[in-house]
């Protein structure tokens, strides 16, 4: 992706978030040389990976298969692993209409997924084999607003403003915004992006950067070169 349309994809998901009541932390404004400047006092932001991710999942196709993230707060494995501290995770995310966000599962995080706003929200879902594989002659069980649903393999739900599911690991899962796009809540245990999504086809999670302007913020893959 283009480091330019990256920029305009944050302004106009700021714009996005705002209309639906939600305003961003203040790291989120940082520049990068305010990032640099402030990365000792923000060591959790940095290490948990919190803030800016916009993916194309190495494609280079946004507009058809890709997701605007902002991971608002997010644990640490090491919490997790030990049963205490900060075991969970928050994010926002957009999900454009009929932009796909492909089929994929967890092996740790549970995770919430609420239409905050906008259109409706479609999640497709598969069940898991008996290794936990993707299993497409399978569905499974979730919970929908807290309420049992029964899903068939490959079966579409549909999702309007203020509904939501509980994906657990082996829920394989699919999704995109239908008739218009769709601010999403996640509520999730801890996160982590780089060894926790299984996708069915073999696809990056993080975007293949073109530097042709400076950024306007950073986002969370750029952590590791920044911030060292």
């Amino acid at each position: 992706m283009k480091r330019s349309r990256i920029n305009e994809i944050m302004s106009e998901a700021d714009e996005m978030i705002r209309h639906y009541g939600f305003v961003l932390p203040p790291f989120a404004k940082w520049t990068p040389e305010e990032f640099v400047a402030n990365k000792d006092v923000a060591r959790h932001v940095i290490d948990a990976q919190c803030g800016w991710d916009i993916t194309d999942y190495g494609d280079g196709r946004f507009d058809d298969m890709g997701l605007f993230l902002f991971t608002l707060r997010n644990g640490l494995l090491a919490d997790l692993r030990r049963g205490g501290g900060m075991c969970y995770a928050e994010k926002l995310l957009i999900s454009r209409q009929d932009q796909l966000s492909p089929m994929h599962t967890h092996v740790i995080k549970a995770e919430d997924i609420i239409n905050r706003g906008g259109a409706t929200l479609v999640v497709e879902l598969f069940g898991s084999d008996d290794a936990g594989n993707f299993a497409e002659d399978r569905g499974g069980v979730v919970m929908c607003d807290g309420l049992k649903r029964p899903y068939a393999a490959g079966e579409k739900l549909r999702f309007a403003p203020g509904e939501s599911l509980t994906l657990m690991p082996g829920d394989w899962h699919a999704f995109w915004g239908e008739g218009g796009d769709v601010l999403i809540g996640e509520v999730s245990t801890v996160n982590d992006d780089r060894t926790d999504n299984i996708f069915r086809a073999p696809i990056g999670r993080f975007a293949d950067i073109d530097e042709d302007v400076a950024p306007t913020h950073l986002l969370v893959s750029d952590y590791e070169t920044w911030l060292a």
